[in-house]
């Protein structure tokens, strides 16, 4: 009995093999051009459009952090409040703050200059050293910022280079003012964020990815 199974079963797999084979190739899950993320914060929720067609790499290590909870329990600690143009005028910031338990490994810069992404009041940028460094800090636009944009005719590879915005606020302005309003400390921070520093840093609770609203017919 066992001499004849052999030669059936192998006729069986041989058939169901090429039933499989037949079937149509599934077709690749298209990616969203965006994601929406909550950001859910001591004074209130921001909802953020996230642009996963203009700026993947950018966009996709943002979500890393999401999707893996790292940005929960971080905090906004820092405003940066311009004293010319009109007021509210900077940015504010928050994120990891190079806490080896959360960072996760540098990612490629994408300027402004090949994104089309602009720092327009609102956006989202992620904060860096040189380029090339970011991981899990970013900024918070209260007004338009075009200095922060990459300018292929800059002296200095700074300004070539740009910060790289990657979204923007669709839900919560209100709250980033708010984060924007509060309190600072006179004496921290080194260097340009001397200042800058929140008094008592805004907590972020917790950040999720949110259904993106389906277009009014």
């Amino acid at each position: 009995m066992a001499s004849r199974f052999v030669p059936l079963a192998a006729t069986v797999l041989l058939t169901i093999a090429s039933a499989v084979s037949a079937q149509p190739a599934a077709a690749p899950v298209a990616k969203p051009d965006t994601v929406n993320v909550a950001m859910n914060t001591d004074l209130g929720t921001i909802t953020l459009e996230l642009d996963a067609k203009r700026a993947p790499v950018t966009t996709a290590n943002f979500l890393r952090y999401v999707d893996q909870r790292r940005f929960d329990g971080t905090v906004f600690y820092r405003v940066m409040r311009l004293d010319w143009g009109t007021p509210p005028n900077g940015l504010i910031q928050g994120g990891t703050q190079g806490n080896p338990k959360r960072v996760l490994k540098p990612i490629k810069h994408e300027p402004t200059s090949e994104t089309g992404i602009l720092h327009k009041a609102g956006t989202i940028s992620m904060a860096r050293h040189a380029p090339g460094t970011a991981t899990g800090d970013f900024s918070i636009l209260v007004s338009d910022q075009p200095g922060l944009d990459a300018n292929p005719a800059a002296s200095d590879a700074e300004g070539v280079a740009g910060f790289a915005a990657f979204g923007h606020v669709v839900e919560g302005m209100d709250v980033v003012r708010k984060i924007y309003d509060v309190p600072l400390s006179p004496t921290s921070g080194v260097g340009v964020m001397k200042g800058q520093m929140i008094a008592k840093p805004v907590k972020i609770l917790t950040m999720r990815r949110v259904p993106v609203p389906k277009p009014l017919p």
